[in-house]
């Protein structure tokens, strides 16, 4: 395997024996010689050679080692001669990020409000792995979740129809089948609707600190001071267990193809079990969508009781909700001809350029918002999609910082430490239900966000737009 440094930000590997670029990263010499230490560049060597792909594999600046492809890794396949890979998407199918803005500003908060914020949130906000004290649900409630995404919460009243528009996908993937969805699964799920999650999932309050392009930010209605809310959450047990599921099916299925690496296993695209695959992905992506439109309406409810204020005082309203694990059939331009591909991304995200006709009036001129949540302790960004990323990465783009330490390196950094302090007195009201959890997740265990948003920057991948700040974290 040969990699070459080919511009600033740019390293290619060439793996035949005509030196055709099979796979590129998008990175820093810094992230070069961090990624050197695991397995990322076999893997990610590994899903170039995948049947039916249409090159380059690709590797965004967070990227790290993960199951079978590397987390930060994106992928393209040709429907018809190529495959689909449950370890492409991952065990937490479509977890991914919303942003909403707000009416207030960090002047009007007082920091004891705060800190009520914090306590209210954390006792409303079902938060910590395997809860499952969420919505109500019955199996047709369940089912109309798999079918609609974030549309069925709307329905009942969590949320405007609007927010549909400022969604990937408009917050509903299709195929998406109840019946290739396990009894088991739904079992797990049933109780998850408005659930966060724990690891690195997360419900953060935060100011903006800085504004980069006054166009773009105005498109998307924010501004220096302003509070917004993220949250980061996913398809918790359900998508879990469909990946689990789906791992044992591909395993014993002869349409399936086994690689050297049993985790990169896979299947054709067109094969029964890829189709059976694909269906149960999209109803396990919907509940994904679902669960954040929730979890938003949960936090609205919450923040205007707190602070004893209305829904216009707040002006809680979407900015974008993107799709972090996911593979779904999209349209790119190759060699100049429009071609349909399933896009495998794995820990990374969309992030369309102006004027493609998937965005919303509201960004047809600058593109879409692509969020880059960072760590509890630091910053996010706010960044905006681009042509140049239609023309080289799928429309793709990084999806955070990417871990630096593993879960047991970083609680082994953790240990003695009183991280809740530690934060709180660099500003940061956190909550937390697992102290566990929040060693693993503790700033140290990421990469610097301002180094990964920097690349994305001045590659043109992702121009910045805003950077935002932690007031309050909730976790799991």
């Amino acid at each position: 395997m040969l990699m070459k440094q080919n511009s600033p930000h740019e390293w290619v590997i060439k793996t035949d024996a005509q030196g055709k670029i099979r796979a590129v990263l998008i990175a820093d010499q810094q992230i070069i010689d961090s990624i050197k230490q695991d397995g990322t560049l076999k893997q990610l060597s590994s899903v170039a050679w995948l049947p039916g792909i249409c090159e380059p594999a690709l590797a965004m600046p967070d990227a790290h080692q993960g199951y079978g492809f590397p987390i930060g890794g994106v992928a393209a396949f040709y429907p018809e001669t190529g495959v689909i890979s449950p370890g492409g998407v991952g065990y937490d199918i479509n977890c991914g990020v919303r942003l909403y803005r707000t009416n207030l500003d960090i002047q009007e908060i007082k920091s004891q409000q705060l800190k009520l914020l914090a306590d209210a949130l954390f006792q409303n906000i079902p938060a910590g792995y395997g809860h499952g004290k969420g919505l109500k649900l019955n199996q047709k409630d369940l089912n109309m979740v798999f079918l609609k995404g974030s549309a069925w919460p709307i329905s009942q009243g969590m949320g405007e129809i609007s927010e549909i528009d400022y969604s990937e996908a408009n917050g509903r993937l299709s195929p998406a089948d109840p019946e290739k969805v396990s009894e088991r699964a739904k079992t797990r799920g049933i109780t998850q609707l408005g659930t966060l999650g724990g690891g690195n999932h997360f419900l953060e309050l935060a100011r903006v600190d800085e504004i980069y392009q006054k166009e773009a930010a105005g498109a998307m209605g924010l501004k220096k001071g302003q509070i917004v809310l993220w949250l980061h959450s996913g398809s918790r047990g359900l998508g879990h267990q469909v990946c689990d599921d789906y791992l044992r099916l591909f395993g014993s299925s002869p349409e399936a193809i086994h690689q050297k690496d049993r985790q990169l296993i896979s299947a054709p695209i067109n094969s029964r079990i890829g189709q059976d695959y694909l269906a149960a992905l999209g109803a396990a992506a919907n509940f994904a969508f679902a669960n954040r439109q929730v979890l938003a309406w949960l936090a609205r409810e919450t923040i205007q009781q707190s602070l004893k204020i209305g829904p216009r005082d707040l002006g809680l309203s979407l900015v974008y909700d993107v799709a972090h694990n996911i593979a779904k059939l999209e349209t790119h331009n190759i060699s100049g001809r429009p071609t349909r591909l399933l896009v495998h991304r794995k820990g990374a995200t969309r992030a369309l350029g102006p004027g493609h006709p998937e965005l919303p009036a509201q960004y047809q001129a600058v593109g879409q918002p692509v969020l880059l949540p960072g760590d509890m302790g630091r910053a996010s960004f706010v960044l905006v999609g681009s042509r140049k990323a239609q023309e080289k990465t799928f429309a793709s783009s990084a999806h955070g910082a990417g871990r630096r330490l593993s879960r047991t390196q970083a609680k082994k950094l953790a240990k003695n430490r009183n991280l809740i302090q530690e934060l709180l007195q660099s500003g940061v009201q956190v909550r937390c239900q697992n102290p566990k959890s929040l060693a693993e997740e503790m700033p140290q265990a990421y990469k610097d966000v301002h180094i990964v948003a920097k690349i994305l920057d001045e590659t043109g991948i992702a121009p910045m737009v805003a950077k935002t700040v932690p007031l309050l974290v909730i976790k799991g």
